[in-house]
């Protein structure tokens, strides 16, 4: 009581609530609308402790400026509130919030937050009409004057990179017959870095682009995927959708993990500088939302390869300690495992099942993998699923075990001439029937039909395991059996490593 009697609202969430209510209340009286913006609200609730939100004016003169350098210049520099028309436009007012009741009403505070964002709008008109003096194009070269990173070159040269890689993508990212835009937005994508606006405003980096470009009469699907190639920044940001701004996007982000992995530098930890997590995570949420057929793997190799035509000193042969096409490609696989199973969770994809595709060692295509994963999931929680799991272990435990005492492998064909059991024929027959309709039918993305085929061995198994010594007292007779377990094994392993799979 005695600190509110000395104007400090001392509860967070009150204040937040506050604000929010009153600037809603301030725009409705004028006939606008208050857009949900919780970080800002949180920032603004954080900096003043007596909240007096006013609303006050934007010159007309600015309005015709893009509505992102308003609503930057308003939010990131400023802390006030844009306020929208009913159609959803940028109403020529916003919302402050001032730290003191007034004895004016806030006018004096009014006039002088004004007068603040009209000098930084008329900083951003400058801008605005000095950038376009010059086109994009003409911008490019200079981006051989800005460092991407110390052992990874220019940004000049990066955009080289990306040229490569988004027409190599292009065809994957449905954009096989627009090759020639892929081409100008990779060329364009990182030009207006070195235009004034996005010196002033790091933030408008690709957005001011795409106005730029459209003034300069680019196509628009080129201008979009300048402005969309950064994305999706994280996991509630808008994936690109345009097969363009897909292709220079994915290349753009695989370019920056070849290259980073290349020289060693791997996130560890909570640490990661150059946000290679948020880069992978962009890769897959572009595969996997657009539903794209691409193999990773000749991708990252691509991408590496393009590293060492511009900076051979990446290349193994030409350095001490340089690394590999096929290594920097394995790590990032691995890199991108974790990613995925970290992107699934939420979903309630189980983490085990994604090791269990990857460890396949060629299941590269995000789209299979997933459909691979779906239908083992479903496979799984059925009884025969369950039961041929725990088959699986207990064959493949008492395989491994003797495999390591006898120092021998058996995984070679058992001989039905030594068969001594008639459940041992019955498993044999089954597994020479069932792998290769396995095989087939996981070759041609038929995964729901490949774990019919798995489901059908389990009576087989069963009665096998009920009825059959393993470790019978006939060495050959021993060795056969234990070839056959193998056979389970390696029937199972054509849809799945089951060994990765816990329970």
């Amino acid at each position: 009581a005695k600190l509110r009697a000395a104007y400090v609202v001392l509860d967070a969430n009150e204040r937040r609530t506050f604000i929010a209510n009153r600037v809603a209340e301030l725009a409705a009286a004028e006939g606008l609308t208050f857009p949900d913006d919780p970080a800002l609200l949180e920032e603004v609730a954080g900096l003043v402790e007596w909240p007096v939100p006013l609303i006050a004016s934007i010159d007309a003169v600015f309005m015709a400026l893009p509505r992102e350098v308003l609503t930057t210049t308003m939010r990131a520099n400023q802390k006030y509130f844009a306020l929208e028309t009913a159609d959803g436009t940028l109403a020529p007012r916003f919302a402050l919030v001032a730290n003191v009741a007034a004895p004016d009403g806030g006018a004096a505070i009014v006039a002088g937050n004004e007068r603040v964002l009209r000098a930084r709008l008329a900083d951003a008109r400058f801008f605005w009409d000095h950038d376009r003096k010059t086109p994009l194009e003409e911008r490019v070269p200079a981006l051989a004057n800005l460092v991407f990173h110390a052992k990874l070159g220019t940004l000049m040269e990066k955009v080289l990179r990306i040229k490569s890689l988004a027409v190599e993508l292009a065809t994957t990212a449905g954009a096989g017959e627009t090759i020639e835009l892929v081409n100008r937005a990779a060329t364009l994508c990182k030009a207006d870095l070195v235009t004034g606006m996005v010196g002033e405003f790091p933030e408008l980096q690709g957005k001011i682009g795409r106005y730029y470009a459209l003034a300069e009469g680019e196509d628009v699907r080129v201008a979009d995927a300048i402005a969309e190639h950064y994305a999706p920044l994280g996991p509630s940001d808008r994936c690109p959708t345009a097969p363009v701004s897909v292709a220079v996007a994915l290349a753009d982000k695989i370019d920056t993990l070849a290259g980073f992995f290349a020289i060693g530098e791997k996130p560890t930890g909570s640490k990661d500088p150059f946000g290679l997590r948020r880069a992978a995570l962009g890769v897959i949420r572009l595969i996997v939302e657009n539903r794209l057929r691409l193999r990773l793997t000749p991708a990252f190799t691509a991408a590496f390869e393009a590293y060492a035509k511009t900076l051979p000193e990446i290349a193994r042969d030409t350095a001490p300690g340089a690394r590999s096409g096929a290594e920097v490609a394995r790590e990032l696989l691995e890199f991108f495992a974790d990613r995925l199973k970290a992107h699934l969770r939420e979903t309630g994809v189980r983490h085990d099942l994604i090791s269990a595709v990857f460890a396949l060692g060629d299941e590269d295509d995000l789209v299979r993998l997933l459909a691979r994963v779906d239908a083992l999931g479903t496979f799984l929680a059925s009884p025969d699923g369950a039961n041929l799991l725990t088959a699986y272990k207990r064959a493949s435990n008492i395989v491994r075990r003797e495999e390591k005492n006898d120092a021998a492998r058996y995984d070679g064909e058992p001989d039905p001439a030594l068969f001594a059991q008639p459940e041992e024929g019955a498993l044999f027959t089954e597994l020479q029937r069932a792998t290769p309709e396995i095989a087939e039918r996981a070759a041609r993305e038929d995964f729901a039909g490949a774990m019919g085929a798995l489901a059908r061995l389990r009576p087989f198994v069963d009665v096998f395991f009920d009825r059959v010594t393993v470790n019978a007292d006939d060495p050959a007779l021993r060795a056969n059996r234990l070839r056959l377990l193998s056979g389970i094994r390696s029937a199972l392993g054509a849809v799945a490593d089951f060994s990765k799979i816990e329970g």
